[in-house]
């Protein structure tokens, strides 16, 4: 199993298998990084009603096809009745949306249920036409690589590199539309024009996804990366980058895994590749993920137990806290037997001091704002000027002893 994994993600097992992993690693880039717009702008479930949207497309240009003499799992035909179908669902969303009281999300359900049902009707008709039995539209479902000839895998990467070229050229202004769509407008941008390209962009990268993984996993494509992304950049040209990346990522290792055991199919596995990738980063991110927030609320945690331990040292009180005497003692604060060291007894006065400073500083300014400036816990070093610690100092006369008063 690993050997054949590892000669399928070289490339080599096979023209076929070539060819799906080339193509489910474009379409990724483009699904990673069109999909982090729609994220952004937090209409994740126009994506989902885009893609059942095509279904009917699809069911119509094989009948359409077929009357006219052709074949009727043409690719490039049934894309094109797919792109259709869906920009007409899209177009019907964002006019309920505008013209009705309908929230977008009760537009969106609408039209995705309706036009998912018309499709499920025309595909069980096709199936009762004579060339329709092996016409194999249900693997646009779930996706289906199995026959996938040279002339696809180009549709294909046509299709992802359009996509890619129009985000390049519409970053800012769907940057500036994703975050404030009020100020985009003040400035003169056409928020409803621009809307319906980040839409269109999604459209495309659902129609060349549809081979690969289908209408109903093409969603998961277009949200997980940009999803996972964010946990590691706050800066918008990085999601976008990072999220293509791991769609490309997810393409492509997902292909490799389904060539190396053919029974598993292409689509589900790519989808649980980025969906394994966005585990590794909820977990693993180092600013968003999981385990750096224990860490950050453990180095708190400790920080509170120090402040608390010095206070007690500085008022000559017992420290009884467990984890308080674990954490002095670590710092080298107090001994064995938990009387103070030197470096312990001089850290408790600078404590107090710190304490009593803040007291006349609250005083001297008289406003809230500066109450959120020091917590108890940053040095206030940090938070006041040395002009204004040495007015502070002179107001409290001689430095604090430990244990004893000033």
């Amino acid at each position: 199993m690993v050997d054949t994994f590892l000669t399928a993600l070289m490339l080599q097992a096979g023209y076929n298998a070539a060819l799906v992993a080339l193509g489910a690693g474009l379409l990724g880039i483009a699904a990673g990084a069109g999909g982090t717009f729609l994220f952004l702008r937090k209409r994740a479930l126009v994506s989902d009603a885009v893609a059942h949207a095509t279904l009917p497309g699809v069911g119509i240009a094989f009948i359409v096809m077929v009357l006219l003499g052709g074949d009727g799992r043409s690719l490039p035909g049934l894309l094109l009745g797919s792109a259709i179908s869906a920009t007409i669902g899209l177009l019907l969303v964002e006019w309920v949306a505008r013209r009705t009281r309908l929230a977008e999300d009760a537009a969106i359900g609408a039209v995705l249920s309706v036009f998912f049902g018309i499709g499920i009707v025309l595909l069980t008709v096709i199936q009762t036409m004579s060339r329709g039995k092996q016409a194999g539209l249900e693997s646009f479902l779930l996706g289906s690589t199995a026959g996938m000839l040279y002339q696809d895998a180009v549709v294909i990467a046509v299709g992802g590199g359009l996509a890619l070229l129009a985000v390049l050229l519409l970053r800012r202004p769907m940057t500036l539309v994703a975050f404030d769509p009020e100020y985009a407008a003040a400035r003169g941008l056409e928020v409803r024009l621009i809307d319906l390209a980040m839409m269109g962009l999604v459209l495309g990268v659902t129609v060349i996804g549809l081979k690969i993984v289908g209408l109903i996993l093409i969603v998961a494509m277009l949200i997980i990366p940009a999803v996972t992304a964010r946990f590691w950049t706050d800066r918008t040209e990085h999601v976008v980058l990072v999220a293509g990346a791991l769609g490309g990522v997810s393409g492509y290792l997902g292909a490799a895994l389904s060539a190396s055991a053919p029974g598993i199919p292409t689509g589900p596995i790519i989808v649980l590749v980025a969906f394994g990738l966005f585990l590794l980063s909820l977990f693993l991110a180092p600013k968003r993920g999981v385990l750096a927030a224990l860490l950050r609320h453990r180095r708190f945690q400790l920080r509170v137990h120090r402040r608390q331990g010095l206070l007690a040292l500085a008022h000559g009180e017992a420290v009884l806290d467990p984890l308080t005497i674990r954490v002095l003692r670590r710092d080298g604060m107090i001994r064995g037997d938990l009387v103070p060291t030197e470096a312990g007894r001089a850290r408790a006065a600078k404590a107090l001091r710190d304490e009593r400073r803040w007291e006349i500083a609250r005083k001297i300014h008289q406003d809230e704002a500066i109450h959120g400036r020091y917590d108890g816990l940053t040095p206030i070093e940090t938070v006041l000027t040395r002009d204004e610690i040495a007015e502070i100092d002179r107001r409290i006369g001689r430095p604090v002893v430990a244990g004893g008063a000033a």
